[in-house]
């Protein structure tokens, strides 16, 4: 990656803070390209002096999407969001925006890494899953040998999974399984995404390919809420909710600003979440998946430490 000049779209997000360091290390110029581009300045402690530089571009604007990419021989996108609300739409996001890079990638970039995400499929009831298929295709029309990349749910310290379980375990004294919580996951490392970015770059018979990103480990949805409470020092019921009433809740809390869970996400925790058999994978790539529990213990860690908020119930009854 020495002497490349890499644009990153979404860089500052958890996984794009790891792809930056990545990228990085190995010499790259990363240009971090942001809706508010101030939110990328603290990427700039990651590399050299100017190795690192945060520009601005919306994936609704054509031309500032171009203006990032110009001179760029690697493109990546890494944005997505997880619920809809006010002017941010699956379809927008994640099929037009990627449309928009794919593009503007087209004109001079050798290589486009697209972040999709496993279960990504046409036919899956989930808008999201829906619109996750749909910026592939788009993708694709525009730059056929760009690499599709399908990470699972992905954990580490930053994450938005394991972290938001055992800050909810902190508070309530029940976490919900929604439909019994018999679906099936594969958690991937996020640095191990990284590793699996940088050897597509490193590899140029990985053109055109897709890629499903799963970890070592499949497991219930129950199996990990009981991980989390353990690691998290944390003994909490575990409650059987009706994907039914499921759906009548999360309607209500998909009002909100940033709602814990949405009518969407019910409908995809109705299926399994794990590498597709025969899919290309980590190992395809050379990198050797981490499994969940030797990142998760230290990842919550500070959930065990903060027992202030824990109550009597859990100092009298520890995990």
């Amino acid at each position: 990656m020495a002497a490349e000049r890499v644009t990153i779209f979404g860089a500052s997000g958890f996984l794009g803070r790891y792809m930056v360091r990545r990228l990085a290390a190995d010499g790259a110029t990363i240009i971090a390209a942001q809706r508010h581009p101030e939110e990328a300045r603290f990427l700039k402690m990651a590399g050299d002096p100017g190795q690192i530089v945060p520009i601005a571009a919306s994936l609704a604007d054509a031309a500032s999407v171009s203006r990032a990419v110009a001179g760029a021989s690697v493109v990546i996108n890494l944005v997505g969001i997880l619920d809809e609300s006010g002017g941010r739409r699956f379809n927008a996001v994640h099929r037009d925006g990627a449309r928009r890079i794919a593009e503007a990638a087209a004109a001079g970039a050798r290589r486009l890494i697209q972040v999709s995400a496993l279960g990504a499929s046409a036919q899956s009831p989930s808008a999201y899953a829906r619109s996750k298929a749909g910026g592939e295709r788009a993708v694709l029309d525009a730059f056929p040998s760009a690499t599709i990349l399908r990470p699972g749910v992905v954990f580490g310290a930053e994450d938005n999974f394991l972290n938001r379980f055992a800050a909810m375990a902190r508070l309530s004294p029940a976490l919900p399984l929604i439909g019994g919580g018999h679906n099936r996951m594969q958690p991937v490392f996020v640095g191990d995404v990284a590793a699996a970015a940088a050897a597509v770059l490193a590899d140029p018979r990985t053109a055109g390919r897709t890629y499903e990103l799963g970890g070592p480990g499949v497991y219930s949805m129950r199996r990990l809420m009981e991980l989390v409470l353990s690691y998290s020092g944390r003994r909490r019921l575990l409650v059987w909710v009706p994907t039914p009433l499921a759906s009548v809740l999360a309607a209500v809390l998909g009002l909100l600003p940033q709602p814990p869970l949405t009518r969407d996400q019910v409908r995809q925790l109705q299926y399994d979440n794990v590498v597709a058999d025969g899919a290309l994978s980590l190992a395809d790539l050379g990198v050797t998946a981490t499994p969940l529990e030797t990142v998760a213990p230290q990842t919550l860690a500070r959930f065990r430490r903060a027992g202030g908020l824990a109550g009597a119930a859990d100092r009298a009854r520890p995990a």
